[in-house]
């Protein structure tokens, strides 16, 4: 019998790496409890993509990831969600838990591209590319509900 759990792939941030383009984290309080259901995967699209950390904040504008200093870095999102997918195919994953607002990893907001602070609805590459191959991609607070549901039903 093969009690192997499921693989989840993660923002690496949640689980408290410091990848963030601020060179800090995004640490969730109690997202490690999931590995007591699944295999987390670690990642940080950004950083895969070959972006260092610290680094200058981007967002999205009109379909290309353009740096506060107005360098177009689309590519490097581009293959940082590459490098995610890859890693999703190469372990079956069906599920990601991905950073909100982020223009890799956001999965129902961004941030609207004037560095103001604004956030609209939308989807960070990351999230596209795996949203595009069946991958479902839950934020950080959908995740602690599904922890929550997985408590309570004593899975």
């Amino acid at each position: 019998m093969n009690n192997e759990k499921e693989k989840v792939l993660i923002s690496a941030c949640l689980l408290g790496e410091k990848c963030r383009y601020d060179g800090l984290a995004k640490e969730v309080k109690g997202i490690i409890n999931l590995t007591k259901y699944y295999d987390l995967i670690p990642v940080c699209p950004e950083v895969s993509g070959g972006l260092k950390t610290p680094r200058t904040p981007s967002e999205i504008k009109d379909n290309k990831v353009i740096s506060k200093t107005g360098k177009d870095v689309t590519e490097n999102y581009l293959n940082g969600a590459y490098w995610a997918s890859s890693i999703c195919n190469i372990y079956h994953i069906k599920l990601a838990i991905l950073k909100e607002d982020s223009p890799s990893c956001g999965s129902h907001f961004i941030h609207d591209g004037s560095f103001s602070g604004k956030k609209i609805p939308g989807k960070g590459m990351t999230t596209r590319k795996l949203e595009k191959q069946g991958i479902k991609v839950i934020n950080e607070e959908e995740a602690l509900d599904l922890l929550k549901q997985l408590e309570s039903k004593g899975k």
